[in-house]
This record gives structure tokens, sequence and C-alpha cells, in this order.
């Protein structure tokens, strides 16, 4: 599955978030910084941290290692 997380620089919910995708052990994913592309930021502008599964299914912050193991069993 392709894994996107977008994300700001300078972003202290999406250093938690990294710091929960690696506790819940995520397989790789891409960081996507939402910084300067306006169709990014007019899309997740206030709701980074986002992940993304590779059907366009997004799990919004806050989230857990708890709730990304479901969210990936629930994405297939």
């Amino acid at each position: 599955m392709a894994l996107i997380l977008y994300q700001r620089d300078d972003c202290h919910l999406c250093d938690q978030a990294l710091a929960v995708l690696a506790q819940a052990r995520l397989p790789e994913f891409e960081s996507v910084f939402i910084d300067g592309d306006a169709a990014l930021e007019a899309r997740y502008g206030v709701r980074v941290p986002v992940l993304r599964g590779a059907a366009g299914q997004e799990l919004e912050w806050p989230f857990d290692a708890v709730a990304v193991a479901a969210w990936l069993d629930a994405a297939g």
C-alpha cells in the first residue's frame, strides 16, 4: 500500500504524528510537505497531519498507533 503523510514545516503535530507512525511500525510512506503548494494547502490547510492511502482513504490527526493499525486493516 502506498502511503503519504501530508505535513507542514515546523509543525509540532506533524512531529507527533511521525512518532506515532514509528510506534505503529508503519511500512514505508512518503512525506509530502504542503507548504508552498496552493492546491495542497487548499485541500489540507489546517488539517495536517493527514495520512492518505493508495485508494484515497484518509486518516486525520489526532491518531494513535492503535488507530493507525485499525485504519490499515480496514484499508486492506
